[in-house]
């Protein structure tokens, strides 16, 4: 802790001093610190509880600075700080100034400086003053007499102002007196205490009247309530008077201004008026909001009566409401039941101030509004007297509700796809509040219809109802109404030819009367707005490609038909499948599948016998069918095609057919199995003996098919015959037959045919004779069964001759 050295003195003392004198005082600044530490230094004047006036200062890094009522001296050189020896500092005012009269002080302050490089004060201190007054050497002073104006009517205040300029005014002695036409009112002397006549001592004691002191040099006289006989000439005298050693008061110098004359008039209205309206022009329906503003120069001793009058177009005057002066209110014949109703409603807001409001105005409320004020007072005998009147008007018009009141229906999609959503506006114009009730209702007349209904209605209450004719339009439909208009918009969504046709929108424009009644002012019908439900661009691809089959009868046709793409992914098809013929004009139908994966037969299928050869499918993919004919028949050859139309599922859950397409031709060739069938060709020849046995043989080396079946048929041809004749005949079914018995002779019963191994066939001759020796060769026949299981002859083929020549022994 460091210890607090720090000593300011100075010798207190009295110093009278005259004004230009000079002031010197000196004071005794100490320490004695071992810390480094600086001293600040500072002179102030205080004059009693007054907040003290810095002089100069000498701050703690040795700036020296005059105070602000100072500073001006100080640059003059009339105010000096100057330090005198070592701990001595002196100060030194030239010229001195009555206003320099006062007690002077020097303060001191101790600063050390923190190690963050701050400076504080450890402590400051004062010393004692020395006060010193200061004689101004101008005793001169001079009066003049103020009031606001030189008119005033009876009833009004007037207040006088005696104004005193000198020197040095708080320590000089001034009496004052007020004289009215030249007769003495009253006095005021260096005590401040107003002494009245006896006539405005009574007027003081009502309070009508003031005789006060404002500040040292303002003395006023107010009367708060003039009358007649206070007009004439009004003066104040000061007269600067000098206290002596005993303490009394001797007369010095005395002085008065010019009279001034005033002029109280006999009472008269003086209240003037303003009128504001919330607008000069309305729309129908708007309230009406007047405000009439009164100003008097009676102030509270006055009332007033109010009544609000409108002069119309055709100049025909009607008095809305009247406010008595007893604050009555009192509506016009016109006007009593509306204002019963609460649509008139007038206030006094606050003295002199009156509103009146018309609610739900109408267009017969149009014209010149006038408030006209009647000013009351009391007279002596406490009865009213009508003081005067003042009237004022402002211009209202109002703009009908139904003037330019038009309906337009617009829509930004007059085409539309199946399933997609469009919006319908219907404009109101011209921009009405909200509170504007409008109903509007949107009319529908189908495509094909001549007749239009209603469909949805937007109430001038905001309800919506719905028309009972088209229920299915409610699910699909979404009505709006603008906030901050009368607008409505009609939002369908999943459009269908249900929702085709034609629109229109009817607003109807309502007024709600005072009585809460309704009136419709006006309804308009907009134009038509003719909405197209177009069903979906088909994407419906079918394969064209073209191909040909060639197969052998009994295997299975496959036919294909490819939908390459497809309008939507919920697509179904029908599926057709034709045949074509060269000796048809127009394709067969084969089969039918329905978008329902129905089967239906073509004719076709029933004449020819299709029906159970027949086999459909359909892909897991779905765009792939294919028909598959088995056991194909040489007469199922011919060209083949589907017919695709594409199936859709409308927004109203039925299917209808978008679109259809034939796809490319398979051309389809049924033969029959390749010939296979061969006979051994070897030629041979045979020589025995008569009565020997002889065995000739027919090998079959190939056939068709393992499965058909063979007939074996022997010729010879014999010398001195014209033809080869027939020997004998193993029919496919291994029926022996055997040839002319006449032409055979005995032969027919030497003969023996056997079939040992499958293709093998033996012709045995027993007990041989010489006739029947010739040429023999076997005929072969291949006989296939074909898909409708009939036995045709697919081929034949003949041996190689083999003669047989028998000789006798």
């Amino acid at each position: 802790v460091i210890p607090d050295s720090l000593r300011v003195t100075a010798v207190p003392q009295t110093l009278n001093k005259v004004e230009h004198d000079s002031l010197e005082l000196k004071c005794e600044v100490s320490k004695s610190t071992a810390q480094h530490s600086h001293v600040s230094i500072a002179w102030y004047r205080q004059r009693g509880s007054e907040v003290p006036v810095e002089v100069i200062s000498l701050s703690r890094d040795f700036v020296l600075r005059a105070g602000s009522a100072y500073a001006q001296r100080q640059a003059t050189g009339d105010v000096r700080l100057d330090k005198v020896g070592e701990t001595t500092s002196k100060l030194t005012i030239y010229n001195l100034h009555p206003s320099d009269q006062g007690e002077f002080y020097c303060e001191a302050a101790e600063w050390i400086q923190d190690p963050d490089k701050s400076w504080y004060a450890m402590t400051r201190k004062r010393s004692q003053g020395a006060i010193v007054n200061v004689q101004a050497t101008d005793k001169e002073f001079s009066v003049r007499l103020e009031t606001e104006k030189r008119t005033y009517i009876v009833g009004e205040p007037v207040e006088f102002r005696c104004i005193l300029e000198a020197q040095n005014v708080p320590d000089r002695y001034f009496s004052i007196s007020w004289a009215f036409n030249s007769s003495l009112i009253a006095s005021l002397g260096p005590n401040a205490v107003p002494v009245l006549n006896n006539e405005f001592a009574q007027r003081e004691a009502l309070g009508q009247l003031k005789v006060a002191k404002e500040s040292d040099n303002v003395f006023v006289l107010k009367i708060y309530r003039l009358r007649l006989e206070d007009s004439g000439k009004y003066n104040c005298r000061v007269t600067e008077r000098e206290k002596t050693v005993t303490g009394d008061f001797i007369d010095k110098e005395s002085k008065r201004p010019k009279n001034i004359p005033i002029t109280v008039l006999p009472l008269k209205t003086s209240i003037s008026l303003e009128i504001i309206n919330n607008a000069s022009s309305v729309l129908e329906g708007e309230s009406l909001r007047f405000g009439c503003s009164v100003r008097s120069a009676f102030g509270p001793q006055s009332r007033f009566s109010v009544a609000w009058q409108l002069v119309d177009k055709l100049n025909r005057r009607s008095e809305i409401v009247r406010l008595d002066r007893e604050g009555t209110l009192q509506p016009g014949p016109s006007y009593a039941e509306r204002s019963s109703y609460g649509g008139i409603q007038v206030e006094q807001v606050r003295p002199g101030s009156f509103t009146l409001e018309i609610f739900n105005s109408v267009k017969a409320d149009e014209g010149h509004y006038e408030c006209r004020v009647v000013e009351w007072t009391r007279t002596l005998d406490g009865e009213w007297q009508m003081v005067g009147e003042r009237h004022m008007g402002t211009l209202v018009s109002i703009t009908a509700l139904e003037s330019g009141f038009a309906v337009t229906a617009i829509s930004r999609t007059p085409g539309v796809t199946y399933n997609e959503s469009f919006d319908l506006q219907c404009i109101i114009k011209p921009h009405y509040p909200s509170w504007v009730p409008v109903s509007v209702t949107w009319r529908f007349q189908p495509a094909g219809s001549t007749e239009f209904h209603d469909l949805v209605t937007f109430t001038r209450d905001g309800g919506v109802q719905w028309g009972d004719r088209y229920v299915g339009f409610r699910t699909r439909t979404a009505i709006e109404k603008a906030e901050s208009s009368n607008n409505v918009r009609l939002s369908i969504s999943r459009a269908s030819d249900t929702e085709a046709g034609k629109y229109q929108c009817v607003a109807e424009l309502w007024r709600k009367n005072y009585n809460s009644s309704w009136t419709r002012l006006a309804d308009r019908t907009s134009n038509l707005l003719e909405i197209r439900v177009l069903r979906p661009v088909t994407k419906l691809q079918v394969s064209k490609s073209k191909r040909s089959i060639t197969l052998v009868e009994n295997r299975p046709i496959p036919l294909n038909c490819s939908v390459k793409s497809q309008t939507s992914p919920d697509s179904h098809f029908a599926v057709l499948w034709y045949v074509h013929k060269p000796s048809d004009a127009d394709g067969k139908l084969i089969l039918k599948t329905t978008h329902s994966s129905a089967f239906e037969y073509g004719t076709y299928a029933e004449e020819e016998g299709l029906r159970g050869r027949l086999q459909f499918e359909r892909s897991a993919s779905g765009g792939l069918f294919s028909l598959t004919v088995q056991r194909a028949e040489v007469r199922d050859s011919g060209s083949y095609y589907c017919h695709v139309e594409e199936w859709l599922l409308s927004p109203n859950h039925a299917w209808y057919k978008l679109a259809e397409e034939v796809s490319g031709r398979t051309e389809v060739t049924v033969k029959q199995p390749d010939n296979r069938l061969q006979v051994n060709q070897t030629h041979k020849n045979i020589t025995v003996l008569e009565n020997q046995w002889v065995t000739l043989e027919c090998l079959v080396s190939s056939r068709t098919s393992p499965s058909s079946q063979l007939s074996v048929e022997w010729y010879v041809w014999r010398s001195g015959h014209p033809e080869k004749e027939v020997v004998a005949r193993l029919s496919r079914q291994n029926t022996l037959r055997y040839g002319d018995p006449a032409a055979l002779g005995d032969l027919r019963s030497r003969l023996h045919l056997e079939s040992p191994s499958p293709g093998l066939y033996l012709l045995s001759i027993q007990n041989a004779t010489v006739r029947d020796s010739g040429a023999y060769d076997c005929r072969v026949e291949e006989w296939l069964l074909d898909p409708s299981d009939r036995w045709y002859k697919r081929a034949e083929d003949l041996s190689g001759l083999i003669t047989l020549t028998v000789k006798q022994p």
